[in-house]
């Protein structure tokens, strides 16, 4: 390790910085242990990525085309294309010819889409059941507004494309 990269990691783990780390560091950590339980509990074949997909389209509603979708859940294109394909293979969704750029395609739910999707938010409810138990719903509300405004900064701080 250079030392600039040393002063780098030292800075970061002094006082308030370390909090930050910190907090930086267990949302990491949540995010890939609710990964883990959550595509244990999916439909058989199912990853939280084609999930994602799937709610995103069951609140959206209406279509979107693979570039949209990818910057919607910050992905790369090539992410979108083979979740959109494998889904779209297991009629999902729905791909078609883009009516004014016949380069680009749009992308839509199908009625078995929205009822995996609701199967996966069944399948899911033990988790969510969990949670309830161990948590009061205060507390998440209470953590929601910073979790919220977080994740809009580091959004609107995000200048590289997902690409």
């Amino acid at each position: 390790m250079a030392n600039s990269e040393k002063n780098c990691v030292s800075t970061l783990m002094k006082g308030q910085n370390s909090t930050i780390f910190d907090v930086i560091t267990v949302i990491g950590t949540i995010q890939q242990l609710i990964r883990i339980r959550f595509e244990e509990q999916l439909p058989r074949g199912m990853r939280l990525s084609q999930f994602s997909v799937l709610n995103h389209f069951a609140h959206l509603g209406g279509e979107q085309t693979p570039g949209e979708l990818a910057i919607a859940l910050r992905v790369t294109k090539g992410a979108i294309t083979n979740t959109v394909q494998l889904l779209g293979a297991r009629g999902l969704l729905e791909v078609t010819p883009h009516q004014q750029d016949g380069r680009s395609k749009r992308i839509r739910i199908t009625a078995a889409g929205y009822h995996l999707r609701n199967e996966a938010i069944s399948a899911l409810s033990p988790i969510i059941k969990q949670l309830q138990d161990e948590f009061s719903i205060q507390q998440f509300a209470e953590t929601l507004p910073f979790l919220e405004r977080f994740q809009v900064f580091l959004d609107t701080a995000t200048t590289t494309s997902p690409d």
